[in-house]
This record gives C-alpha cells, structure tokens and sequence, in this order.
C-alpha cells in the first residue's frame, strides 16, 4: 500500500490527491473525509455509505463493459473537487456529520453476490478516491469471489495511490470535466493535467477506460475545444476509448438553463471525427445512443435510456457480419438477452 500521508513540520500532508492537503491536529483536508488525528490521517467516512443500489452497467455510464447486466453501486460523502455545477451535490459536498451507522464490507460482498444479473460492486455516487482505505478492502474481497470492481471517478489522484486503485479495479469512468485549465481552476478548484496523467495512467494498464463529459453550455460546449479534447482522446488513450457526453441540468450554485439538445448534437459530430464510440447521455435523442460495428455499420446494440437491446453479435461480443470485436467485455447472459 502506498504512504498516504507524511510529517511536515507540525502538520501531516494527505499524499492522496494533487491537493497535498497540509493539515494541523484536528484538521480536515479538502475532501471532508480525511483528518489528522496527531498520529495519522484518518478516513472519517470508512465504511459509511450515503447510497447502495443495483444499477444497470449503462449508468455509470459503461457502455463497453459487460452491456445489458447489472451492478452493485455504492457511494458515501464528500468529495475532493468543488464543481460549481455538481449534479450530485446533497453527498459529494456534504461532509461527515451525525452519520455513525457503517456498513461491514463482507455484507457488500454478500449483496452482490445475491444481486440478480450482478457482475460486481461499483464504487460511484460521491468521489471513491478519497474513499480509498474502504474501496481497497471492498474491492480485494470482492475480487476472490469472482466479482469484477468498477471506479466511476474524476480522476483527481495521485500516481502512487492510483497504481494501487488500478489493481483492484477492472473497468473506470472517468469524468474529463472539460479540456482547459480555466475551467477546471475556476468552475473545480483543481487543475486539468493531473486528470490527463491518470487517464494516460490508466489507458497504459490496459484496464478498461470510458469518458465522460458533462457540458454547460457558455463553459465547455466550444466545438474548437471539443475537437482538440477529442483529439487528444484519439491520441493518447485511442480512438477506440467510448465517450459520454452528458447534458447540465442547474444544480448546486450554477443556474445555467440546461444544456440545448443542438449543442450536445453538434459536438457529438465533433466528436465522432476523432473517436470510434460516441454516446450522448441524459437526454432523450435518437442522435448517439447505439452502437455500430465501426467496421461493417450494423447495429449491434440499440438503447432507450438503460434499456437496451443487443443484436447482431456472437456470445463473445464480436459483429456477427463481419467478426469485429465491439465488446471485449461480453457474458453468456449479455449474450442471452439478445432480441
């Protein structure tokens, strides 16, 4: 397990996050959730869950992996961005407060396994980094029953402690809130290189990688900037790495009407330039909710919100026509649920 935490001076300074949160005794860093006790940093919220369902895989989103099954997700409290836009605000920037019940992760473990159509547990909701020590040991228990992990994040962490979450974790989704630093400095608090380094991190472990973004309109829907993200996608991580974009409803501090139904089809063509898969998400369109094989064109996969129907594919998530291989990720129930 990598340090997390090292002395300076009178204070400890978190490892975990590009924030390197220095704290006194007593102290909180950033995130609400971890605190110097004198000894060590602490995580306050171990084993604290604000919210545990079952999921269709699509929402997270992840459409590459493991389509048409379900997933165990499970979050807690507070988060180590300040995103003026947060659509899950009510936990992400709620700090421990009167929350004492805490869940064993062997009971985790057990509602998984006795989930119907589950293939794992995603650790998503709130921002799972800062929730490391409890993810770790959810994530190796679950790994020796056969349940496969998946990190829905915004990437906001260290190299050494990401290593370590790359281990235990087999698929990530994570959030590339937008491609220039202004954005992420004035709308986050934080800054966009350290989030290109875990996506370039983690494209390298060979682990399965999808992106989303979510655009407000008048802050991250410029098609120039759209093109060189999407570039830079293409680029370093390939251009076969699925990308979400999602629409803005207001929420938090930003008012912003929610985002037009022609802006996020107009980046979706900007998009589609550079990259194999593009989906486009939160909202009701027929513009980027299917999949083709981007080797023949047949549909393979047709979506209604998270109902989806696969076709035209063997039980090994190859095209049928043609034998190119859309889902690396495929089960024999994906399989069986074919229309």
């Amino acid at each position: 397990m990598p340090d997390l935490c090292r002395k300076t001076d009178s204070k400890l300074e978190c490892l975990l996050c590009p924030h390197f949160c220095k704290l006194t005794e007593g102290r909180t860093g950033i995130c609400g959730a971890r605190k110097n006790t004198g000894e060590t940093i602490e995580l306050l919220t171990y084993g604290v869950i604000s919210g545990l369902a079952l999921d269709p895989i699509e929402k997270k989103p992840l459409y590459h992996f493991y389509p048409g099954t379900n997933i165990l997700s499970i979050g807690s409290y507070g988060c180590n961005m300040r995103c003026d836009f947060c659509q899950n605000y009510n936990i992400s920037q709620r700090t421990l407060s009167g929350f004492t019940t805490r869940t064993e992760s062997d009971k985790i473990i057990k509602d998984a396994q006795s989930a119907l159509h589950n293939i794992g547990i995603a650790f998503t909701y709130n921002e799972p980094v800062i929730w490391f020590e409890f993810i770790r040991d959810v994530a190796v228990k679950a790994k020796k029953k056969g349940l496969r992990t998946v990190m829905v994040s915004n990437g906001y962490v260290n190299k050494e402690p990401l290593d370590e979450i790359i281990s235990f974790t087999d698929a990530f989704n994570i959030d590339l809130k937008a491609f220039n630093s202004e954005f992420y400095r004035k709308l986050t608090g934080a800054d966009l290189e350290p989030v290109k380094n875990s996506l370039k991190q983690i494209a390298k472990s060979g682990k399965h990688l999808e992106i989303t973004t979510l655009i407000i309109p008048g802050q991250n829907d410029d098609e120039k900037e759209m093109t060189l993200q999407t570039e830079w996608i293409a680029g370093e991580l390939g251009k076969d790495t699925p990308f979400h974009l999602s629409r803005y409803f207001p929420m938090f501090r930003r008012e912003d009407p929610a985002t037009p139904h022609e802006i996020l089809e107009k980046l979706y063509t900007v998009a589609s330039r550079n990259l194999t898969y593009v989906y486009v998400g939160n909202m009701i369109s027929g513009t980027g909710q299917n999949t083709a094989c981007p080797n023949c064109g047949k549909i393979v996969t047709k979506r209604s919100g998270y109902n989806i129907r696969l076709l035209n594919l063997d039980k090994k998530g190859r095209c049928a026509g043609c034998g190119t291989s859309v889902y690396k990720h495929f089960t024999s129930f994906s399989s069986s649920i074919q229309n």
